[in-house]
């Protein structure tokens, strides 16, 4: 069995922030190769990515820590040229590590959606659940969150970035009646998880958590 994963992201590699702990949910002979979307992208490139403000918006992380936001619709198009660049019989799959909806991606092989991963988790999590805390990014996300409740459920929205400020404790005061939290970014990180969890008192569940235990299951 081919023991590759491709993990593409939006921003720029080596993600060190994130691979760490996805991958202490994989055994130790699975190899794995980042393609980042901003990868080799000038400066003057990027900084032409910031959206309008009617335009659909995504967080992520430059090379040098930098928080940027891009266009959606920009990096929707920047990841089909990824994968239509991506050989299926290179990796056992490909793995997307966004937790954005890009419904008209498509790949020729297995193809690992952080998206599909982390809402279908939440899901099945949360059935019981009557009010749904979700923390993005920014809070301009929540206009164009995709996720679907049952007529009965609520959602609660916060924002926190999870690369710059500290934004947490706010955040956690604003979410703090929610039944069960999700932090749904890949940015955030195993700490931000303890920490919100710490300050509501309530079950938080953590994007990148959701993605490594989905593809443990496939290695």
């Amino acid at each position: 069995m081919n023991l590759s994963l491709a993990i593409l992201t939006i921003g720029q590699t080596p993600r060190n922030d994130i691979l760490p702990e996805l991958t202490r949910w994989l055994p130790d002979t699975i190899q794995v190769q980042e393609f980042g979307a901003l990868d080799g992208q000038p400066e003057e490139v990027i900084e032409g990515l910031r959206p309008e403000a009617s335009e659909h918006r995504l967080v992520t992380r430059l090379g040098d820590g930098r928080q940027v936001v891009v266009r959606k619709s920009w990096i929707a198009h920047r990841l089909q040229d990824m994968l239509d660049g991506i050989d299926p019989r290179d990796y056992l799959a490909v793995v997307l590590l966004c937790t954005g909806e890009f419904p008209d991606l498509h790949f020729g092989g297995l193809f690992v959606d952080a998206q599909h991963l982390v809402d279908h988790g939440t899901h099945a999590i949360c059935a019981g659940a009557n009010r749904i805390g979700v923390l993005l990014p920014l809070i301009e996300q929540s206009q164009e969150f995709h996720y679907k409740t049952r007529s009965d459920q609520e959602l609660r929205f916060a924002a926190a970035s999870p690369y710059e400020g500290d934004e947490l404790a706010g955040a956690a005061q604003a979410l703090s009646d929610c039944d069960v939290i999700v932090m749904h970014c890949m940015g955030y990180t195993e700490a931000q998880r303890t920490s919100l969890a710490a300050l509501t008192g309530k079950p938080v569940l953590l994007a990148r958590r959701l993605v490594g235990a989905g593809i443990s299951q496939i290695v």
